[in-house]
């Protein structure tokens, strides 16, 4: 249908979706900041305003770390993207941003496949959004291993027996369901959207060894950052807690956060939840770890999806000629 539309009737379409995107994004965010029942938008902006934080030096560090974090993300999709056609860090600058924004209001961030994907000819967009699932399963991989060892950690050394025996039977429960889906999917080619595991299997398998291995390092680096960057922040509000104790905490708040579905911008109210119960007993006041939690969303979700913006209203469909390295038939 879109095919057989005129180029006036396209670019009126087109220009429509794109500043309905932008305002969508926009009044959620004024909304989730303007009406959050966890933080008062202007506590939090005191505190904010009364702490280093807001120091000229601190304020450089903090946004070198941002910096840092999203130019290593944008690496990460630009070596990933070279197994199927060479692209340069500005490309890939321009489709890791312009995805976020565009994926700001869709559950667990699924807008940012379809966005990647229509940067490319048709007939590799299923393989763009295979890419996408696999950069973002290794964070999550790094994610869960390291935040399962912190909470370990954690559950070793407060008193939350009854937490860790609902969490193992709940374990328990997944490991059940993935054990019959895996015993199933031999019997039977179990598909997700027209592919079957075997299909994604034999996809990632042609993947360069040493490619899997830059994605692993690098969302190791990233998660090191942005969890840096959180208990620098903290010491930055007054908070003295040891780097360790402070890395048990940040691991097990993000263990708890990733594994509950959610719209982005609703991120933040995920991640300050979890952040206040496993903080809470570190001792950490719960105005002060809602302010960070916040502060964090703001700069590595947030100020990305600003710069995104820009890429999402100078968008048009990609023309270039690609030149596929992998199939996934």
């Amino acid at each position: 249908m879109y095919g057989g539309l005129s180029h006036k009737t396209k670019q009126f379409l087109s220009g429509l979706i794109k500043v309905s995107i932008l305002f969508g994004a926009s009044y959620f965010v004024y909304d989730k900041l303007a009406n959050n029942d966890t933080l008062d938008l202007q506590e939090f902006l005191k505190t904010i305003g009364n702490s280093p934080i807001m120091e000229q030096g601190n304020i450089m560090a903090i946004l070198g770390l941002t910096f840092l974090n999203w130019s290593l993300e944008v690496y990460k999709w630009k070596t990933l993207v070279s197994t199927l056609k060479k692209i340069t860090f500005r490309d890939a600058l321009e489709q890791s941003l312009g995805a976020m924004t565009a994926s700001l209001v869709t559950p667990n961030r699924i807008g940012e496949y379809g966005a990647k994907a229509i940067y490319y000819k048709r007939e590799y967009r299923s393989k763009v959004m295979f890419l996408t699932l696999w950069g973002n399963m290794m964070q999550m991989l790094v994610t869960l291993l390291i935040g399962t060892l912190g909470f370990l950690v954690m559950i070793n050394q407060f008193d939350i027996t009854m937490i860790s025996h609902k969490i193992v039977r709940a374990a328990t429960v997944v490991a059940l369901f993935v054990a019959l889906g895996i015993a199933g999917s031999q019997q039977r080619a179990l598909r997700i959207k027209g592919f079957s595991f075997a299909r994604i299997k034999g996809f990632v398998k042609r993947i360069p060894f040493f490619t899997h291995a830059q994605i692993c390092v690098v969302s190791i680096l990233r998660y090191a950052v942005f969890s840096f960057q959180f208990y620098f922040l903290l010491t930055l509000s007054g908070i003295e807690i040891a780097y360790m104790d402070a890395m048990i905490g940040i691991s097990s708040m993000y263990l708890l956060a990733s594994v509950v579905p959610t719209l982005t911008l609703f991120d933040v109210v995920i991640k300050s939840t979890a952040a206040v119960w496993v903080f809470g007993f570190f001792g950490v006041d719960e105005l002060t770890i809602l302010s960070v939690s916040t502060l964090m969303w703001l700069l590595n979700f947030i100020l990305p999806s600003i710069f995104g913006g820009y890429y999402v209203l100078n968008f048009k469909l990609n023309t270039v000629e690609d030149d596929p390295k992998i199939s996934v038939e």
